[in-house]
This record gives structure tokens, sequence and C-alpha cells, in this order.
């Protein structure tokens, strides 16, 4: 019998962590050869805008592309229930917007959270999360 394959959800931290080659990259390139990962559009947006802003367009440009290439469910669209769970986690939670949005994703698909971002700490009785090596301030 072969044990079910952990659904994932990475997080914008844990793509950068990738492309950037930060510690933890190697869990994250792990997750998405061999198990079954999910990424919201909000992960693209981020990254993208991140991105944009630290390295410029065609940096931004290049990363969106790569993002898109990913072994991964991209998830395009919201609902009903992302919305009124991020609204949940974003009223009683010290988080931000995007990783409200992000953490619903990843309770409602009843995923994993790959990130390297404290702030989802906070977020731990409700999703699974795994941390990567968070970055020193």
């Amino acid at each position: 019998m072969t044990a079910k394959t952990e659904r994932f959800v990475l997080d914008s931290s844990a793509i950068i962590a990738l492309m950037e080659e930060e510690d933890g990259a190697d869990r994250v390139a792990e997750v998405l050869s061999r198990q079954n990962v999910i990424l919201p559009y909000m992960v693209l947006l981020e990254v993208y805008y991140i991105s944009l802003r630290e390295s410029g367009q065609a940096d931004a440009d290049r990363r969106y592309v790569l993002m898109k290439q990913l072994p991964v469910k991209i998830l395009w669209n919201t609902d009903e229930a992302v919305l009124l769970t991020a609204a949940r986690f974003k009223a009683f939670r010290r988080i931000s917007l995007a990783d409200a949005v992000i953490a619903a994703y990843a309770k409602l698909h009843d995923a994993v959270l790959l990130h390297k971002d404290p702030e989802y700490e906070a977020l731990a009785d409700e999703i699974k999360i795994e941390s990567l090596p968070f970055k020193n301030p």
C-alpha cells in the first residue's frame, strides 16, 4: 500500500528561497519534485511585485515565467470560502492580507503551507505549516 502524497501550498517566501538559493531551497526543490503542489495566484503576484521593486522588470518577468513552468497547480481564481477564511485570519491574527489569502488556500485544500515567514506562526493552530529556516534580520 502506498502512502497518500501530502499536498503542499508554497508561500512566496518559499519560491524566493528557491530562486535565490537561500537556506531551505533544497527542501522546496524536494517538495516540487515529489509532491502535489499548489501555487495560489497571490504567490505569483507577490513574487512578481517584490522582484519588480528589488530587481527590475527583466528579473520580475523572468521569475514570473519560471513560476509558470513549475510542476504545480496554479490557482488563478478565488471563491467565497477563500474570501471568508482569509478575512477571518486577517481579522483575528497578526498577518498580512496576502499571507491570509495564501493560508486560506492551504486550509481549504488541507495542504501543508511551506514557508519561511514568521507571520505564519500565528496560524499554527489553524493550518498545517512547515517552516523553512528564517532569514536573520
